[in-house]
């Protein structure tokens, strides 16, 4: 077994994009993961997740309960260790010095050297409390096979499931927190309304990108996906109908990007993509947002609607993002809808994201 801690507030999104270095992930409780299988390489990847590794076990969210636990668990590591303790959104109310000199001593006392500057091993005592965020798309997949409408949390009032935890775990990989340095208003060129960097890498993650795949995104605009996905390792392929668009997010790639990173922009349509039939491995776009677009409502629907039918041909799998449910469309287009994901971004603006799947060719499109 294996655990993860989630960033932000979002955990049913942080689980959905653990997908990509995990199997069976679930949320334990507040800010807390766990997964059957875990590719540590992949994990350290992850937009949404801080940290990973081994489970220990996992018991109420208290030290005397942490400590006991300890006390009686497993341990087959060797060298010098240090214990590293949160209390997750100051939720469980514990203090973390303690838990950790507390966790430390029993620790020394199995024989263990404890080096806080540069120890072999780290255990992560994660202590959360409160009600668990749920995503409505796996409660509701069985009754609704073609796809999911309703993902949103469900109100937290009416949660009654609030578990009391702290789980110990040894860490197998920390996320580099970097994404600051990548914001859009950093770039070369800059556009209102560019997505931010942690959002475009957990979007790539859920379309694939890894070394030796292959990623298009069809409406690139500023280039923030793509530039996201080559720091994954993936081929990234940006396509725009503006030539201000590829001029700029040129731009930014070259500015930004690895020196070693592969990459292609190029003018087109998204309706009409200038690529062979599965030339890509997944295909993530961010749709333009009715508000802030030029582009008329008609003609967005006509934009859409010809991108997701283009788009099926090229890749088996797409990450869609937008202002609102694309669901319709892309059942006409013949994708099998996974999941679609309502992430809040302020008072008046949610995303929807939606996870698309090429059905086999036995499926009726």
């Amino acid at each position: 077994m294996y655990w993860l801690e989630f960033a932000g507030e979002d955990d049913p999104f942080a689980a959905l994009e653990a997908t990509a270095a995990a199997s069976d992930v679930s949320i334990l409780a507040p800010g807390i993961g766990t997964a059957r299988a875990l590719s540590p390489e992949r994990a350290a990847g992850l937009a949404m997740t801080r940290a990973a590794g081994s489970v220990v076990g996992h018991t109420d969210a208290s030290i005397a309960s942490a400590r006991a636990l300890l006390e009686t668990a497993a341990i087959d590591h060797e060298g010098t260790v240090a214990v590293r303790a949160r209390d997750l959104r100051s939720s469980a109310g514990v203090d973390t010095q303690s838990a950790e000199r507390e966790l430390g001593t029993v620790l020394t006392d199995r024989g263990f050297e404890v080096d806080l500057d540069d120890p072999d091993h780290t255990l992560r005592a994660l202590f959360a409390s409160g009600p668990i965020a749920r995503d409505h798309a796996s409660e509701n997949a069985a009754e609704d096979p073609l796809g999911i409408e309703s993902a949103d949390l469900i109100d937290v009032e009416a949660n009654a499931d609030e578990p009391d935890v702290c789980l110990l775990g040894w860490v197998d990989v920390e996320r580099d927190a970097a994404f600051g340095k990548r914001a859009p208003t950093d770039r070369p060129f800059f556009q209102p309304g560019s997505m931010d960097p942690a959002l475009a890498r957990a979007l790539g993650n859920l379309a694939g990108a890894r070394p030796g795949a292959t990623i298009v995104d069809p409406m690139c605009g500023t280039g923030g996906l793509l530039l996201e996905g080559t720091l994954l390792g993936a081929r990234m392929v940006g396509v725009d109908a503006q030539s201000k668009m590829t001029q700029g997010s040129r731009e930014n790639m070259e500015s930004i990007a690895a020196a070693d990173a592969d990459w292609e922009i190029v003018r087109g349509d998204a309706r009409r993509l200038p690529l062979a039939d599965d030339a890509a491995d997944g295909l993530v776009v961010d749709v333009p947002y009715e508000r802030q677009s030029a582009v008329a409502a008609d003609d967005l629907d006509d934009l859409v609607e010809g991108a997701l039918s283009a788009a099926i041909d090229v890749a088996p799998r797409a990450v869609v993002v937008a202002d609102r449910s694309w669901i319709d469309a892309a059942r006409s287009a013949g994708w099998f809808v996974k999941c679609v994901h309502r992430r809040r971004v302020h008072r008046s603006l949610n995303r929807s994201i939606h996870v698309l799947e090429r059905p086999d060719d036995s499926l009726d499109r």
